[in-house]
């Protein structure tokens, strides 16, 4: 389970839906925040003495191109706060100047590959002794730009135009960057950088890339032979050893008790890794457990850094109850007040057919169902069957509606017995399905596009559970009843689709999945390059 995967650590604009610029960053006449709030406090200096004006600021970026994406941010900035410079203390230099070089200066903690540009200019400014006790406006507005470049790339990520080029349609995260940073000068008791933008499993992704990276860093990470013979508990052998030592540098074993015996205590060690990469949890030396145990740290280290920036994307004022479909672990959640109340199983859609990434709300539930077959699986399926059997038709349950065929209500239906509809352009749905032995595969990634429920009537007693004309029993007969009957929720529920290979669960152990759609590469090379 994902906590706090689209929950917030603090508070987001009122109007997080504003469209932005190609920058990714939001227009200065949209999504500010209320004067009476400060989302994020810090601990800038609000003096009186020392001024800049829009042409030094403009002459700072001439002379610095590669920050100049942030000059009209900065121009907004000192134009909220009448020009007046933000980094210094009466006529010197404020501690947090050297702060802020530090943290540009370890931007890789954050998951961040890139350095920022001009770094040594800005390392060189803040230690010269000239540059400290004076007011140095080249420095002053460097320091803006980097404060800048860092809350974008930490708290923004790339752009939304990058992120459509990755089929990402969910809604993403709006920050006024000018009016964060002029907020911030507010509170001068407060630190300078703070969670408040970023999202829980941010954060726990963060700590897990350190951790990652201290293993990385310890070296000796040799490839574990498979067994030559099949291994059973009770076997002794001296790759266990080596097996038992890796399960317990991940975390899936308390200790290492250095035995080579295939004991309880290793089984239950794999069980915990398999679960953790959503394989067949048998507690069994399987290929796919040796070929998982085995993969490079470095790997793994990439999956975290990509799916940070994933989470860079997220808003922070979602909804209190909302349904989330990660396509890469084949599962639904569904939140109540940032707890998973409950999880299932789902079949998405194949590669050829992938599930698209985008949110939505599920405003009906449709017992009993027809299947109105797409005009795309009519003529490349339906039709060349029907030329080969006749009675393909009546064998499938299925009739002619007009010009397009349908399936009517029943158990063999391929909706199932239920579907529940969020209306998009994508046409995309969830339903219930005949073919119920496809939920226990470990890859489940076999449908047209839509989502397959593996409980389908649980979910429709989640979303009624708020009119108590609706009860199980009732549930049921609509769903066997042979008869569609469309039922419109009273509040409708927001529905999010996305992708995430990393993340923590709710016992706080991190959580790996297979790159269903090849989409981890296409995000590196942006974000890392070759």
């Amino acid at each position: 389970m994902l906590p706090g995967l689209l929950a917030g650590c603090g508070q987001e604009s009122t109007r997080s839906n504003t469209v932005v610029p190609d920058s990714g960053r939001a227009a200065p006449s949209s999504d500010t925040l209320p004067e009476k709030e400060n989302p994020v406090r810090g601990s800038f200096v609000d003096q009186r003495l020392m001024f800049t004006d829009s042409a030094q600021v403009t002459r700072f970026f001439d002379n610095y191109p590669l920050l100049n994406p942030y000059r009209s941010d900065v121009l907004q900035f000192y134009g909220y706060r009448q020009f007046r410079f933000a980094w210094y203390d009466s006529s010197k230099l404020s501690e947090q100047a050297e702060n802020l070089c530090n943290r540009l200066n370890n931007l890789a903690v954050e998951g961040i590959q890139t350095p920022p540009p001009y770094m040594k200019e800005l390392d060189s400014l803040v230690h010269d002794p000239v540059a400290r006790s004076g007011a140095d406006t080249t420095l002053e507005v460097m320091l803006t730009a980097g404060y800048l470049y860092y809350a974008d790339k930490v708290w923004n990520g790339i752009s939304e135009n990058e992120t459509t080029k990755l089929q990402w349609y969910l809604p993403r995260k709006r920050l006024n960057l000018p009016y964060i940073t002029d907020s911030l000068i507010r509170d001068t008791a407060a630190p300078l950088f703070a969670d408040n933008y970023s999202n829980r499993q941010y954060i726990l992704l963060k700590s897990e890339l350190q951790k990652y990276r201290k293993l990385d860093s310890a070296g000796n990470w040799p490839v574990i032979a498979s067994p030559q013979n099949a291994l059973k508990p009770g076997d002794s052998a001296e790759v266990v050893r080596a097996i038992r030592k890796r399960l317990f540098l991940f975390g899936d074993l308390d200790t290492d008790s250095g035995s080579p015996v295939y004991d309880t205590s290793l089984a239950a060690g794999i069980r915990s890794f398999q679960q953790r990469y959503g394989l067949p949890v048998d507690g069994k030396l399987s290929a796919a457990f040796m070929k998982n145990i085995n993969l490079p740290l470095s790997v793994l280290i990439i999956r975290l850094i990509v799916n940070m920036e994933r989470m860079r994307w997220i808003p922070l004022n979602i909804a209190k109850h909302f349904l989330l479909i990660n396509v890469p672990s084949f599962s639904l959640y569904a939140y109540d007040d940032d707890t998973v109340t409950f999880r299932m199983n789902v079949v998405v859609g194949q590669d050829m057919h992938k599930t698209v990434l985008f949110s939505g709300n599920l405003k009906y539930i449709v017992f009993s169902p027809y299947w109105n077959v797409p005009n795309s699986i009519l003529k490349k399926e339906i039709l060349p069957a029907i030329k080969k059997d006749p009675n393909y038709l009546s064998r499938n349950n299925m009739e002619w509606n007009g010009n397009t065929v349908r399936q009517k209500p029943g158990p063999k239906n391929s909706l199932g017995l239920v579907k529940f509809l969020f209306p998009n352009s994508y046409n995309i749905y969830l339903h219930d399905s005949p073919a119920k032995s496809l939920f226990n595969a470990s890859t489940r990634a076999f449908s047209h596009g839509c989502i397959r429920l593996a409980e389908p009537a649980k979910l429709a007693d989640y979303l009624l559970k708020d009119d108590s004309s609706w009860t199980p029993q009732k549930i049921n007969k609509a769903m066997h009843s042979g008869v569609e009957k469309y039922v419109t929720l009273k509040n409708p529920v927001p529905v999010y689709i996305g992708y995430f290979t990393a993340f923590v669960d709710n016992r706080g152990r991190i959580q790996f999945r297979d790159d269903v759609y090849q989409r981890d590469a296409e995000l590196e090379k942006m974000i890392i390059g070759k």
